[in-house]
């Protein structure tokens, strides 16, 4: 019988071959960096695609493996802020999410939404705009309107002395093509900023 790798196996297993990608151990040599513009083409370097192109192949096939053996694309994140803590799924950046797992990131949204409440109350709210360049103030019944129309929540935190910004990822779609817009408009999410009183979003 076969061994079937766990989630973390798999995540263990495509670091080490981004690691050999980017330490140029594995190539894909059809690739080749052009854009049909001479003045530019001459001046992208060929190994940097062949990396790139590489590590994407080898993505794609542990996407395919975890479909085939329904692997699980979940890790748990643990957050504590303001003395409160939660513990909510999440799917890793280089896997995709299976059918089961959407299950379990929508039954986890409300009570990741009950935390984020409890501990952004009385901060200043902000939507990213402009792809993360830009942001704007938005108020909660603009929020409650974005969670209405999304799938699944993120949350994140920066904190140090007397500086807190916490980040809510709103999406729909693959978590790992929501962020970059790559799957647009299969996936997709927005980001609510959440920072003390007159201050301003910085990550």
């Amino acid at each position: 019988m076969l061994k079937i790798y766990s989630t973390e196996e798999l995540i263990h297993i495509l670091n080490e071959e981004r690691e050999a990608c980017l330490n140029g151990k594995r190539l894909n040599l059809k690739a080749t960096p052009a854009v049909g513009n001479p003045v530019i083409d001459c001046f992208l370097k060929p190994e940097g695609i062949q990396k790139f192109t590489a590590y994407q192949n080898f993505k794609a096939t542990i996407h395919d493996y975890q479909r085939e053996n329904q692997v699980s694309g979940i890790v748990w994140r643990e957050i504590t802020v303001k003395g409160k803590t939660l513990q909510f799924p999440f799917v890793h950046e280089q896997l995709i999410a299976l059918p089961c797992d959407f299950e379990q990131l929508k039954a986890s949204k409300i009570k990741l939404l009950e935390f984020w409440d409890n501990v952004t109350t009385g901060m200043d709210l902000y939507l990213s705009i402009n792809s993360g360049k830009d942001y704007r103030r938005i108020s909660i019944a603009e929020v409650d309107a974005i969670v209405q129309r999304t799938e699944w929540a993120c949350i994140w935190k920066w904190e140090k002395s007397s500086f807190l910004e916490m980040l809510l990822q709103l999406g729909w779609g693959q978590p790992s093509e929501a962020g970059d817009r790559r799957g647009w408009p299969q996936s997709g999410s927005e980001n609510i900023h959440a920072v003390k009183p007159g201050q301003r979003p910085i990550c």
